[in-house]
């Protein structure tokens, strides 16, 4: 399904097949009610216990049956959703509903709550990162992913959990990293996937890359009209998308928080023209220059403007500073529309964070110095602009990522392109191919982008950066590589759908760690259908709660507990083809809600079990096989919860885990550990009773492919 070939002929175009794709259905409304229902029966369990289930529920009921009567005022929502659907050019969610309440009206800061990151795996070039002196001396290397699972859980497991109910908050990083410069490895890394970026770009354009699809036909690509040449801006209560520049030459490049616009396609004579790539050796001379010219005005002794820290401001602050950006001078409104229309933004950090030591066994510094560095840098958010959808930090040694802004795409899209991306290693040979920067139809191929601030405005960016490091102060992140097995032996051996057996780990990892079950957020694709983006999985379900209870019961058996994991991962795939198809009730349930007028309201949103059941104090989502990445985050919901982004390789399973340390109750790395011990549990319990043995290598490790790291 990834879109890393070229179209042969006789084969679809990129947008082709578009008309042919279904509308999103508007669900039967009794239909997402039964199914609301039957999510509800755990939460009601958990609360009223058995004795209290049945009354409960059938107090929900009463409410959807008087919801849905005739002449109720469900129906007469739904007549309402119909029609918004019959106005609708697309998708009566996608066109209308979605991106304001899910993304623009939110005013929370996009650093940490709403950006999402990749970390990319290393060029074969790529120097090892450093690890930091202290205690006494150099911490010892981390060993590598592959092994630090199996042995850090057997050095720590359950003892190690008793012993650390709140491991140590993993900072510092300020003030333990070496700054130096920007180095020519690092500017080469750059220049490379820079170029690789213009090429997807330009086959985008000429829809060269055939629709991404599955055995049952293919899927909407209109997300790939918004990953290039546009920017999110703030805007008073809801924000908006800039006018998106198709054929902008440029890139937006920032040098220890420099602003400058390098070229990275040719010009072109005529608005009908599709831009062509620059060859890479040019676009690495005018990342030169400029990176020149940073450091001679950084030596003359001039302090860049780190305005783009207000990009990651509480939003409504953001639109103030913003306005008064553009009132201070004319240039600020050509810098804004530089960044704006680039094609990407482009970090060069002037460092490579060092991994800090931890008495955690499952932590691997290299890993989690690369998520702080991707999600949100240094210094309050320095050298970075989270209002880009694409924005590719590089650290001094090469080691690089992607922080995404999560409203213009859904993050299998831009792993879909850094998959083409990274398909090829930088290639020296390259660099010599084309003229020079300065010759190119007299472009000189770079040009600084500057800020004109007053007292005032620079005392905001020091405010703003001061809560900002409040907010990466307070956030967990980190990776947890689970090698014991993957996808192949869950499929083969343990014979149950991988992502549901997975979805299972999470919620009895969960229960242990919290003690309760609590409502869970799985992205479901619709891509399917036209412009479609996600709906929900709901995790937990009657099915899935009986399984976990199985697993802390003592005197049930593993055939027991294999026969209701089997159970639970039949429910769990049954809905999510349910809300992939177009059918979850989640965003029916919302779309209905938002059809309300003055003075109407129901029982059923009123009653305090409708926001209890949206509660996903675990939000997950599951990316790719991850050959490409290292690993993969988003931030949590809720304070006292986690984020999870997981990558499920064939023997590789990769968690980006994120919460809050001001949380008492949760710990990221505590509940790295209760992962690996539910998927353990789970392996016992599969081989006991499926016969599930075969397939595992020595000492209980998956065989790990060194092509799959």
């Amino acid at each position: 399904m990834f879109a890393t070939s070229r179209v042969k002929p006789g084969q679809a175009k990129t947008y082709s097949l578009q008309p042919s794709l279904p509308r999103l259905p508007v669900p039967e409304l009794e239909k997402s009610l039964e199914g609301y229902l039957k999510s509800l029966v755990p939460v009601l369990e958990q609360k009223y216990g058995p004795s209290g289930l049945k009354k409960e529920l059938e107090k929900r009921r009463l409410f959807a049956r008087d919801f849905s009567a005739p002449g109720g005022l469900g129906r007469t929502l739904q007549e309402r959703l119909l029609d918004l659907d019959h106005i609708s050019p697309n998708s009566w969610l996608n066109d209308t509903l979605w991106l304001g309440p899910a993304y623009h009206s939110w005013r929370a800061p996009l650093l940490i709550n709403s950006n999402w990151w990749l970390l990319f795996a290393p060029d074969p070039n790529d120097p090892a990162p450093p690890t930091h002196e202290g205690g006494g001396g150099m911490e010892t290397p981390d060993p590598s992913p592959t092994t630090a699972v199996a042995e850090g859980a057997q050095k720590g497991g359950k003892d190690w959990l008793d012993a650390n109910p709140k491991p140590e908050r993993i900072g510092g990083y300020e003030e333990v990293v070496k700054r130096e410069w920007v180095t020519e490895w690092q500017v080469r890394k750059a220049s490379w996937m820079a170029r690789r970026f213009a090429e997807f770009r330009e086959r985008l354009a000429k829809e060269d890359i055939p629709p991404d699809s599955s055995k049952a036909g293919p899927f909407c690509m209109e997300q790939y009209r918004h990953l290039f040449n546009f920017s999110r801006i703030p805007l008073p209560g809801c924000d908006a998308f800039s006018t998106a520049a198709p054929t902008a030459t440029h890139l937006s490049l920032m040098i220890d928080d420099f602003i400058y616009s390098i070229d990275v396609f040719a010009p072109v004579s005529s608005p009908l023209e599709i831009p062509a790539p620059l060859p890479v050796g040019v676009i690495e001379k005018n990342i030169k220059a400029a990176v020149d010219d940073a450091r001679s005005r950084i030596d003359a002794g001039e302090k860049a403007k780190a305005v783009g820290i207000l990009t990651a401001d509480e939003r409504d602050t953001w639109t103030k500073n913003r306005e008064r950006l553009l009132l201070l001078s004319p240039s600020n409104r050509t810098t804004l529309s530089s960044l704006s229309t680039s094609l990407i933004s482009l970090s060069l950090d002037t460092y490579t964070l060092p991994s800090l030591p931890s008495s955690d066994p499952l932590r691997h510094g290299p890993l989690d110095a690369q998520v702080r560095n991707v999600s949100a840098g240094l210094n309050g958010g320095g050298n970075r602009w989270f209002d880009k959808p694409i924005s590719i930090p590089v650290e001094t040694n090469g080691r690089a990522g992607i922080l995404g802004e999560h409203s213009p795409v859904d993050a299998l899209i831009p792993s879909i392109v850094i998959e083409y991306v990274l398909a090829e290693p930088v290639d020296p040979a390259q660099f010599g191919i084309g003229e020079g920067a300065e010759g190119q139809k007299g472009h000189k191929g770079w040009a600084r982008c500057d800020w004109v601030t007053d007292e005032a405005m620079d005392q905001e960016i020091e405010a703003c950066r001061e809560r900002n490091r409040v907010i990466v102060a307070d956030s967990e992140g980190s990776q947890l590589w689970w090698n014991e097995y993957g996808v192949e032996w869950i499929k083969k051996n343990a014979k149950l759908s991988p992502d549901a057996f997975v979805q299972q780990a999470l919620q009895l990892a969960w229960f242990r760690d919290q003690g309760y079950a609590t409502a869970t957020y799985e992205t479901a694709s619709t891509r399917a259908m036209q412009h479609g983006r996600t709906d929900v999985i709901r995790s937990l379900s009657e099915e899935s709660r009986a399984w976990v209870k199985s697993m802390q019961d003592d005197k049930a058996d593993d055939a027991t507990r294999y026969a209701l994991l089997q159970t639970a991962t039949q429910t769990h795939a049954a809905l999510t083809k349910t809300s992939s198809n177009g059918h979850g009730y989640d965003r029916h349930l919302m779309g209905l809600r938002t059809r309300l007028r003055a003075g109407e309201t129901h029982a059923l949103f009123e009653d305090e079990c409708y926001a209890k059941s949206q509660e996903w104090k675990l939000s997950t989502s599951g990316l790719s096989a991850g050959g490409k990445f290292m690993g993969t985050g988003f931030g949590t919901g809720w304070p006292d919860g986690y984020g999870i982004n997981y990558l499920a390789g064939p023997c590789l399973i990769k968690f980006g885990i994120e919460g809050k340390y001001s949380a008492p109750s949760t710990s990221v790395a505590r509940f790295k550990h209760q992962i690996a011990q539910a998927l353990r549990d789970m392996r016992r319990v599969c081989e006991a009773s499926a016969g599930a043995g075969a397939g595992v290598g020595a000492g209980g490790k998956g065989d790990i492919p060194k092509a799959k790291l």
